[in-house]
């Protein structure tokens, strides 16, 4: 039976001029490049200029996204843009990022998932296109969060950075297998219960102020790797694969003992998971784009390629998707 998919048709990738290796912020806070890498697996990260806003980030990713679809913008009919850093409480950066595009119809808006927003706004794209409210999507990960950090605290400056990564999704006719091309399935959960172990203390509702990141590491690491291997065994259940018939995993970029640990658990092999967090450090939303653009440019996925994208985040918020390229 023939039936609606939401087919990649183009990936790119954006990050700020200016890299902050780990030297660079043991001069600001007391801290040394192995203590980072020991607990990380970060070395460098990218921190955005007064220049760059998450919009301008955004824009030029979904631009080179399209130029590689060879999609013109006019044929987009909605822009989604997954961030936790918008440019201004509102209008919503993808709005500005849908006009800095030259698109002027559909719509346009932003998903605050924090660190899972990008699967989130994936899977909202994908709902919109197989429902047919929409035929072609820009999904945007943006993030300037070196602007939400407390430079004192070395337990958080340490570990985020900035950047952008897009996707161009089309509705195609597909057979309804799992051999299909396109999205093949998602799954997104929250559980508002575990807000004090990963948020932002400020607020315009609440202390009319921007705030800054705080985190209790431990617990995040503990919660990350149940919740995140869990929802990806819920997609694979859904789909029929088994962990080893995955191509590659595109997981969000957060922590490399995460990483290993949710390897280890589905008994996956290292050299399938996608790693930027040495070179970007974790950039929230955009984190997922950025590793994906990374593994199309190294020509690790291509036609065919089975990928399992996966993100957990503040709130907290986890999901996974499964897509083949």
């Amino acid at each position: 039976m023939a039936v609606i998919r939401s087919v990649i048709r183009g990936v790119g990738a954006h990050l700020p001029k200016r890299i902050m290796t780990n030297d660079d912020i043991s001069k600001i806070v007391d801290t040394t490049d192995e203590w980072i890498v020991e607990r990380s697996g970060i070395r460098q990260r990218h921190i955005a200029g007064d220049d760059e806003l998450t919009s301008t980030l955004g824009i030029a990713a979904a631009h080179k996204a399209l130029v590689r679809a060879g999609i013109d913008p006019t044929d987009i009919d909605l822009v989604i843009c997954a961030t936790a850093t918008p440019d201004k409480t509102f209008p919503a950066t993808a709005v500005k990022i849908q006009a800095g595009l030259g698109i002027t119809r559909g719509c346009a808006f932003d998903v605050q998932a924090v660190c899972s927003g990008f699967v989130y706004a994936l899977t909202i794209a994908d709902n919109f296109l197989k429902a047919g409210q929409a035929k072609r999507a820009v999904v945007v990960g943006a993030e300037t969060f070196s602007r939400i950090l407390d430079w004192t605290d070395r337990a958080t400056c340490v570990l985020f950075g900035d950047g952008a990564g897009a996707v161009v999704l089309e509705a195609q006719p597909q057979h309804g297998t799992r051999e299909d091309r396109g999205i093949l399935a998602t799954r997104i959960r929250s559980d508002g219960r575990y807000e004090d172990l990963l948020y932002v203390d400020g607020g315009p509702g609440s202390t009319k102020t921007v705030g800054h990141l705080r985190m209790n590491g431990r617990e995040v690491f503990r919660h990350a790797i149940q919740k995140i291997s869990g929802v990806m065994e819920e997609v694979l259940v859904m789909t029929g694969y088994a962990p080893d018939e995955i191509d590659l995993y595109i997981p969000h970029q957060a922590n490399a003992r995460i990483l290993d640990g949710i390897a280890k658990k589905l008994n996956v092999s290292p050299d399938k998971i996608v790693m930027t967090l040495s070179k970007h450090g974790n950039t929230s939303a955009a984190s997922i784009p950025l590793a994906l653009n990374h593994a199309f440019e190294e020509h690790r996925v291509k036609e065919g390629s089975l990928v399992m994208l996966e993100a957990m985040g503040g709130g907290f918020t986890w999901g996974a998707v499964l897509a083949r390229w």
